[in-house]
């Protein structure tokens, strides 16, 4: 049985969407994921062009440095015996941007890969954001939305984003790590993350040192660090809600 996500913005009723998944911000296991990417236009965008357009000079005039690249952007998800399934569209980074301002989220759902890297002495690296991206301080895994270079027929290749995410921001090589077995989500305010561990033979502090060492010759300069997480306290680091159910998951999993 699945639970389907139908997103016919602006004349659906979105209080169910989420019946019948795992409560928000807990971290549970999917059996896969399938994406279909559409062409033509999302909804949201055809239904929002204006507002998208006002948002965004608002936006870059506060971050100049901000780029309206591509991604895609779910229309629908499915969540049951086979995993998260879905369809979506690509979609200018702006209108993203505008989507997430929205108090309720409706008229999409945002759904990205998160691989979380875990060190060989049992703590979890992350990457801190650098003053001029979209989330400016904020520590999370190295990871980004899906993107146009990430389709392969028609379809969003988790791992390939994965793989490109993490070496473009950390330097690092998930072939060089051994990838956990299953795979994971968790959502909360429509927006869905999918989770696979990857364990490096590196201590934490040897990880940090070496996405150290590739910030000084990455071309684009998105990190302003790296960090060793070694506990679930929210605390710790200015988090991205995102990693919250991440860390309070992998924490009570491990014991530490």
């Amino acid at each position: 049985m699945k639970t389907n996500l139908n997103v016919n913005f602006p004349n659906t009723d979105f209080s169910d969407d989420f019946a019948g998944w795992p409560p928000e911000a807990t971290v549970f296991p999917i059996a896969g994921v399938d994406l279909k990417v559409l062409p033509g236009i999302h909804p949201f965008v055809a239904a929002e062009e204006a507002a998208i357009r006002e948002n965004w000079v608002k936006e870059t005039a506060a971050n100049p440095a901000l780029f309206d690249g591509r991604l895609v952007f779910q229309r629908q998800l499915s969540f049951g015996e086979d995993g998260i399934s879905g369809e979506g569209y690509v979609v200018p980074f702006s209108a993203f941007m505008w989507w997430r301002r929205q108090p309720e989220r409706q008229g999409g759902i945002h759904i990205f890969a998160y691989p979380v890297l875990e060190s060989s002495d049992g703590a979890l690296v992350a990457i801190r954001m650098g003053a001029h991206t979209a989330n400016p301080g904020q520590v999370y895994f190295a990871a980004g939305s899906l993107e146009a270079e990430d389709i392969v027929d028609n379809s969003c290749d988790i791992e390939a984003n994965m793989r490109r995410e993490v070496h473009e921001e950390t330097g690092l090589d998930l072939a060089q790590s051994v990838a956990g077995q299953g795979l994971y989500a968790t959502h909360a305010r429509r927006t869905v993350t999918l989770i696979r561990l990857f364990r490096f033979d590196m201590t934490a502090d040897e990880m940090v040192k070496r996405i150290e060492a590739h910030m000084l010759v990455a071309e684009d300069k998105e990190i302003a660090g790296a960090v060793a997480i070694r506990s679930a306290d929210h605390a710790a680091h200015p988090y991205n809600v995102a990693m919250l159910p991440v860390i309070d998951w992998y924490f009570g999993k491990s014991g530490v």
